[in-house]
């Protein structure tokens, strides 16, 4: 089975503008995190994305899985950096998250030839 992380992508984000809708307090609490979260102080935001990734390959989640790489090849990440990355995901998750970061790498793939 061929996931097609653009979809997928297109799909949560569709369902989340709903979810704003519907919960609009916890979605606002969420967007909040997300942004103290992200902010560069020690650390920039292609180094939080690889590490946002990797907890993605972990946590077996495809929408962070697609979220994270389009993030990654916007930002210029190169394959070599998303798979070192990949690679500590594998190292803490063991094979279930080498399944994974076999799909991140198809999902960077498919965001890095649209850059």
């Amino acid at each position: 089975m061929t996931k097609e992380y653009k979809a997928i992508v297109a799909d949560i984000t569709a369902y989340s503008k709903e979810l704003h809708k519907l919960i609009p307090e916890t979605m606002a609490g969420f967007s909040s995190m997300a942004k103290a979260a992200t902010q560069t102080k020690a650390l920039d935001e292609k180094t939080k994305e690889l590490i946002a990734l990797a907890l993605g390959v972990a946590a077996h989640c495809d929408g962070c899985l697609g979220f994270h790489t389009r993030t990654l090849a916007r930002l210029g990440a190169s394959r070599a950096e998303v798979g070192e990355a990949l690679g500590m995901a594998i190292y803490m998750g063991g094979g279930p998250s080498v399944m994974y970061a076999a799909d991140a790498l198809r999902a960077f793939d498919e965001f890095a030839q649209s850059q």
